[in-house]
Order: structure tokens, then C-alpha cells, then sequence
């Protein structure tokens, strides 16, 4: 039996978040999902007239390929995935995981070749800058229990989270965004967090339901030299399928000088990272979370940077559309919530106070607060999805 969810979904990252017009030749790659949305995102781009193109993927089998994969063939393999996404007009990315650690026993040097060879030139420079495109998580028992919830509670809350009216939403983020492009200096402060750095200069944008489902942030970028102090990021992070927690970071003029975990593991880990190139110990993105219907960290990226009431800051690659020029093979999200229950906290903008404890205090942002935007975008009706 259908689940009219499904349907829902599909027509939202189709119709909304691609914009897919007739004509168009749009990929969807999806990775561990199950068949039946594979075959609704199918008849919702031909509803809309488009040419849907099919790639299924399975991690565990990704992870052999990886394993022992050279760098001859990794060129041949972003070659031709280039060719292919070059071609596209549109990109959908369903990505389920079975198991979230599946590639975490892939070594690290083969995760370079990989970021430098694969995803950076087909997804960071080609998919992202020349394509309609949105990615999303599909929900799993492995999510499930990454998120301490039972299989059937995870799959109702993630269509909630999903499938909002976006439109509004968008709306309501003008005031913040008209905010933000006025400001020089950010100041977040915290429990092991005090930094600093500019804005000035760097575009700033609306996450609405384009790219990310589920969606709900407003982004731009440090001046790439100006970020100095230290953060504690509150909310685990995932980085190849390796989780990492309470990461902690001192900058000075904008570059990673100290960075460890919780672990000496994690922290190895995590300076390898730092090192495998320039880009890897500067900012790209900093961002605040928006979404009403996420309150807690699942550990997966996609639904943590959009904590209402959080801030995440991105290791590596700046976005086009909010450069700070930094380069870099690798973007990395990290969340630092600031509700009161997860130790609280205070972002300033050039020295105003603008949100305490995860909740905005000057008038003109309260509309963003959790409970007041939930009141205008809880899901449309069924039909109108």
C-alpha cells in the first residue's frame, strides 16, 4: 500500500526544492533506500515533464570498492561521473545508510583520493555550482537508533521535519537575513566557547527547502582570517562514518591551531583530517539552525545544522554563493547547540545581543523562535503537497 508521505516528499523535492521545468534531465541517485520512493521520484519528475536518470548505490559494496581502490581508477571514476553529472540539469541525492559506520574502516588515504578525485570535482565544483540539486537522508533503523528512537518514531518524525511550508518559512527568515548582511562582527559565547570573527562583505543566504530536506538555516561565511578564540561543539559529528564528540577548537586568524575530542582516537583522527591539506584548518560556512521541529542531535549532519537554536560553523570548502575563498576537498558541519539544556549560550552581532539560550530576543527575530514558526509552517494539506 502507498504511503501518500511518499508521494508528498517526492513532490516536494521535485516541484520545490529542484524547480524541475519540462525537459529537463534530472539524476537521482539514491543510496540504501527502499524501491518505492526510488519509483515515486520517478513519476513526480515525469509528472513535471522531465527525463528522470537512475543510480542505484549500496554502501557496503561502495565500501569494497573503496578499500582497495587506486588512483587511476579514482581518476576514471570521477572522470565518467562527471561526464554524467555535466549532462544533468537537476540532481536528487537519497541517502539511507543500513549502517552509518560502513566506511569507517576505510583508510584514510583512500578517503583523500576519494574527496580529491570524486566529490570534490563531480559534487563540490560541478553538482553544486551547475545544477538544480537536493540531497536528503532516508530514514533507517540504523537512524533510528543513532537518534534513540524506535524505527516507527524515527519514520514519523522525519516526514515531520521534511515536509513543511517552506514558502513560509522562507518568509520569515528575511528579517535575520537583512540582520546578518548588516553585521560586521559575531561574537559566540558559552561553556569552553568564546570566538569571534567578520562577516563583512560575505553574501548571505536562506536555506528554504532548495538544497536540504529537511531544511531551515540561514548561512554566509567567516572572513576567512578574522576568526580568532575558541568553540566547544556540543552535537556529535560524523566524518566518514567515524563519530566524533565534544570537538574542540582554538582559532587564531582563522586557522585551526589546537583541535581535539573525546577521545585520543577522535583527536588523532580528527588533526589527520586538519592536515591532510591547507583549506581543512579554515572556516567555509558559518550558519544558524532554524528548523522547529528539530530540538536534538541524530548525528547525521543534514538534520543537526538544522537544531533550532544552533549555530554549526563548516571546516573547508566555502559555498559559491557565500565565498570566503577558502578551498579546500573537504566540507565538514559542526554544531554547537545553545539551548539552555545543552549548557546554553549568547550570539552577539556587533555587539547586540540576538539570541540567548537558543531563543532570538530583539522583536524583529522572535517570529523564528521554535514555537511561533511552527505556527505558520506545519505541513500544507495533503493535496497541496
Amino acid at each position: 500500500m502507498r504511503d501518500p508521505r511518499m508521494s508528498a516528499l517526492a513532490a516536494l523535492l521535485v516541484n520545490t526544492s529542484c524547480r524541475v521545468q519540462k525537459g529537463e534531465k534530472v539524476l537521482i541517485e539514491a543510496v540504501d533506500t527502499p524501491e518505492a520512493f526510488t519509483v515515486e521520484l520517478i513519476a513526480a519528475a515525469r509528472r513535471a515533464g522531465a527525463l528522470p536518470f537512475v543510480s542505484l548505490r549500496q554502501n557496503r559494496v561502495l565500501k569494497h570498492l573503496y578499500q582497495q581502490c587506486t588512483e587511476m581508477q579514482m581518476q576514471e571514476y570521477g572522470e565518467i561521473e562527471l561526464y554524467r553529472m555535466k549532462k544533468m540539469d537537476a540532481y536528487i541525492g537519497v541517502r539511507g545508510s543500513l549502517n552509518f559506520a560502513e566506511l569507517s574502516d576505510v583508510l584514510q588515504d583512500r578517503l583523500k583520493l576519494i574527496n580529491r578525485l570524486y566529490f570534490k570535482p563531480v559534487h563540490l565544483d560541478q553538482r553544486v555550482r551547475h545544477t538544480k540539486w537536493v540531497v536528503l537522508r532516508w530514514p533507517s533503523p540504523s537512524m533510528a537508533q543513532q537518534a534513540n528512537m524506535s524505527t516507527d518514531a524515527f519514520e514519523d518524525f522525519f516526514y515531520s521535519v521534511c515536509i513543511l511550508d517552506y514558502s513560509r518559512m522562507s518568509r520569515d527568515m528575511e528579517p535575520l537575513v537583512a540582520r546578518l548582511e548588516r553585521t560586521d562582527r559575531v561574537e559566540l559565547k558559552g561553556p569552553s566557547t568564546d570566538l569571534t570573527f567578520s562577516i563583512k562583505g560575505i553574501p548571505v543566504k536562506k536555506c528554504d527547502g532548495q538544497h536540504n530536506i529537511p531544511d531551515g538555516e540561514v548561512f554566509t561565511a567567516p572572513v576567512k582570517e578574522s576568526v580568532n578564540g575558541t568553540i566547544q561543539f556540543n552535537a556529535p559529528t560524523l566524518f566518514h562514518g567515524f563519530s566524533f564528540n565534544r570537538v574542540f577548537l582554538r582559532f587564531l586568524n582563522g586557522k585551526v591551531v589546537e583541535a581535539s575530542a573525546s577521545t585520543r582516537e577522535e583527536t588523532e583522527r580528527l588533526n589527520s583530517i586538519l592536515d591532510s591539506e591547507e583549506g581543512a584548518r579554515y572556516l567555509g560556512e558559518f550558519a544558524l539552525g532554524l528548523n522547529p521541529r528539530i530540538t536534538k542531535p541524530i548525528r547525521d549532519a543534514l538534520f543537526d545544522e538544522k537544531i533550532a537554536g544552533s549555530v554549526h560553523l563548516a571546516l573547508g570548502q566555502a559555498y559559491e554563493d557565500a565565498d570566503n575563498g577558502n578551498r579546500s576537498e573537504i566540507h565538514w558541519d559542526m554544531v554547537r547547540i545553545l539551548a539552555k539544556e545543552y549548557g546554553g549560550g549568547e550570539l552577539l552581532l556587533d555587539g547586540t545581543l540576538i539570541q540567548r539560550d537558543g531563543l532570538f530576543v530583539t522583536p524583529e527575530l522572535q517570529d523564528l523562535n521554535p514555537e511561533r514558526l511552527l505556527q505558520r509552517c506545519a505541513e500544507k494539506p495533503r493535496q497541496e503537497c
